[in-house]
Order: C-alpha cells, then structure tokens, then sequence
C-alpha cells in the first residue's frame, strides 16, 4: 500500500486538496495538491525554477498515491513579507522599453498602453530566483511535500469513506428491489395464460382447441419470460460490487467498480426486457435510477 495512504482504506475519492507548509530560514515553504476526476494519470508540478531539477524525485515519490486524476502540485517560495522568491531583469526591462519607445515614435502610436504592464508580460522579465538549492533546503521542501501528501491522501480517504457508504446502500437498494420483482413472477404468467385462453376462444370453438399446442405454445412464452438467470447474475454483481468496496488490500478500485457496474446494468436492462408486466418495469426504472448514480461516483473513484 502507498506509503501516504491512511491504513484500513476502504475507498479513495479521485478528487482532493492537501497542503504542507515548512519554514527553512528566511523562506517559507509551502505546497498544495489539487486534484480532479480524469481517467487517466495526468500530474503537473509548478515550482521554482531551482526546484525543477528535482522534480523527477517527487514524481517517483508519489506516483502510487496519484494513480489516477488530474492532479497538480504547487510549491511556493515565500521570503520574508514577499511573496515568491521573483525579481526583474533591469537590463532586459531596460532595452524593451527603449525599443517600444522607439517603435512608438517611428509608428506614431498616440495611445501605446501600459508599457509597463506589457513589458511584465514579455519572457523572462520576472524570473524565479536561480539560486542553486542546498540539500538541507530541499529537505526541508521535501518534508512540505510529504505532509501535503499525507493532508491529500486523507481528504482523499474522507470524501471515499462517504462515497462507500452510499454507494453499498445504492447496491443494496438494487437487491431489495430485485426481491419486490418476485410476486410479480407468477401474476404475469397467470394473466399470460387467461389472455391466450380468452383469444383462442374469440376465434375457434372451445372445442376444436389443441390443449397440447395450447400448452406448448405457454411453455414458449414461459421460456422467453424466464428471468432466473438474470435475477442470480443481477443478485451476484450486486454482492461483488459491495464486496470489492469493502476490501483492505487494493488501493485502486474505481475501474473495476466501473467494470462491475456495467454488468449490473446489463443484467436490469435484460429484466426489463423480459418482464412482461407494468409492475416489475416499474422496479426496473427505479434500478435503473439507483444504478446511474452509482455510475457517477464510481466516475470519481480512484
């Protein structure tokens, strides 16, 4: 298990927010993770110029952890009162704003703007500070990291906790109206055989009708109506489903929650299609329901 993961994990929701904050002397150091639902890995890191060399580092460190999502990690290097650890090329700012200056005279621009603001805007204006990095800095950085990790993993571990929960009570809801399906069973067969009856007596006389062919045309529709396989299967994923929820060992389960959600709305959808009666088709619908909003967490499921 991922070395940041909170022990006894149940589920990790793919979305989350972490922060760790470090002071090494004169600077603070500070890190924020933010994450969202995507389908693959996509993890960017922004940091200090000096930082980036070690970015690898932090990339190997945490790849268990970020498994899936879109995720992006922060630092930021605060000195003293001021904010990032920036500063302005002077000689660079310099020799814009004489060449703007002069294309302003040569063009004849009236109204040129903010010079200012649009000489800021040019590459390499303002700069991170390319100081190299000590090592007990980086330690330091390192340490700011890993508490936002940890801060992450359990906003993670919370949101996951209370996705769980509801999503074992939507496959539970699933199950209870599968057991409603029952009753319905043998009315629909009974209101099947006394239409068949009533139709075939409509148009021949009672007594020229085949009773053999009477029953083997009600076995026909008995073997299309027929839905115990679909009710096994259907009360089947519905316990794998809630299973795999509550199992300790994998970290990652949102793809095969997904997996298992497909084959639960396989499995309604052939009910629906065999039911015959307005009753169970009700109950459909109501599956049907509970299952879409399983399918939207499942979506944020690590």
């Amino acid at each position: 298990m991922c070395k940041f993961a909170p022990k006894k994990n149940m589920l990790f929701s793919m979305t989350g927010y972490g922060r760790g904050m470090r002071s090494y002397n004169q600077k603070t150091i500070i890190v924020e993770i933010r994450a969202l639902n995507a389908k693959i890995s996509d993890t960017r890191f922004k940091m200090p110029i000096n930082y980036r060399e070690r970015e690898m580092d932090l990339r190997r460190k945490s790849s268990e952890a970020l498994e899936r999502g879109k995720v992006d990690v922060s630092f930021t290097v605060k000195i003293g009162e001021s904010t990032d650890a920036t500063m302005i090329n002077h000689s660079l700012f310099k020799k814009y704003y004489a060449e703007l200056q002069q294309l302003q005279t040569e063009l004849k621009i009236k109204n040129p703007g903010d010079l200012m603001q649009t000489i800021v805007r040019l590459p390499h204006i303002v700069a991170d500070e390319e100081e190299s990095v000590t090592d007990e800095e980086w330690l330091v950085a390192t340490a700011a990291f890993d508490d936002a990790m940890k801060d992450f993993m359990s906003f993670r571990k919370q949101e996951g906790d209370a996705m769980a929960i509801d999503l074992s009570s939507r496959a539970s809801n699933i199950l209870n109206y599968l057991e409603l399906v029952k009753p319905f069973e043998q009315e629909r067969i009974t209101r099947l055989r006394a239409r068949l009856q009533q139709n075939l007596e409509e148009h021949f006389k009672s007594e020229n009708l085949d009773n053999n062919r009477f029953e083997q045309e009600i076995l026909y529709y008995l073997e299309k109506m027929d839905v115990t396989e679909e009710k096994v299967r259907l009360a089947q994923h519905c316990k794998y489903f809630d299973e795999t929820l509550k199992e300790t060992k994998n970290v990652s389960k949102g793809k095969t929650l997904n997996f298992i959600a497909q084959e639960i709305g396989r499995e309604v959808n052939t009910l629906g299609s065999k039911a015959y009666s307005a009753d169970i088709q009700h109950l459909v619908v109501k599956m049907k329901d509970e299952l879409e909003k399983i399918k939207e967490m499942v979506a944020n499921v690590v």
